[in-house]
């Protein structure tokens, strides 16, 4: 009854103040379609990250992890004029779907998608001197969060946003006897945001179609 409530009051909330239009839902179905794992944020996680994007002003956006780009085109359409998204995704044909959906929402010229595995490609973009970033988003694979963090605070500046989601795992963040990687990955994850100084962060539970998990939220000093 938990799970039909939490998704009954996710499609209110989606229908009445979130609105996603054709191209979201072509995203969400091409990667259906694909046979892509079911991971991507909802549409009204998607649309509080376009707020955040908008309340940042952010012009120049980082993201760990594409998938079929559905979170992508919602950083992206936060962007105002002459802002970019850089997209970080391992798997080729993730890629390339992501590429197709994010052409279809007229985006193409604004959003760059590399293939490489995502310490890889932090490792390049600090190389580069691509950043610093005002808002990065951490999607990926939670065996590496702490990783992705310690790389996305070398791209990061006084003011940058950085945004992790699945931080709650249904609970099972708090289990210390756990062995799965994910809920490893986001204990190690945690503890090292809790650790840095260089930053102010929290977190919060969320439920609803997805079920019960959560986002951590950190500010760069």
């Amino acid at each position: 009854m938990k799970q039909e409530l939490w998704t009954a009051v996710d499609d209110y909330i989606t229908d009445l103040l979130v609105c996603a239009d054709a191209p979201l839902q072509v995203a969400l179905e091409e990667s259906l379609k694909a046979g892509l794992p079911p991971h991507q944020v909802s549409p009204a996680q998607g649309k509080l990250l376009q707020l955040l994007v908008r309340l940042r002003e952010a012009q120049n956006i980082l993201e760990i992890g594409t998938l079929g780009g559905y979170s992508t085109i919602w950083l992206a359409r936060g962007l105002g004029e002459g802002g970019r998204v850089v997209t970080l995704e391992s798997d080729a044909g993730h890629a390339e779907i992501a590429r197709d959906n994010i052409a279809r929402s007229g985006l193409a010229g604004i959003v760059e998608v590399r293939v490489a595995p995502a310490l890889d490609a932090l490792s390049r973009l600090a190389a580069d001197g691509s950043g610093p970033f005002d808002l990065i988003f951490i999607d990926a694979d939670k065996a590496n969060s702490e990783h992705y963090l310690s790389r996305a605070l070398e791209l990061s500046a006084t003011g940058t946003v950085i945004i992790a989601d699945n931080v709650v795992r249904s609970g099972a963040v708090v289990d210390e006897t756990s062995t799965d990687p994910s809920v490893t990955g986001t204990r190690r994850f945690m503890e090292a945001l809790a650790a840095e100084p260089r930053v102010s962060a929290t977190a919060l539970q969320t439920v609803g179609a997805k079920g019960h998990d959560g986002f951590a939220l950190a500010l760069v000093l």
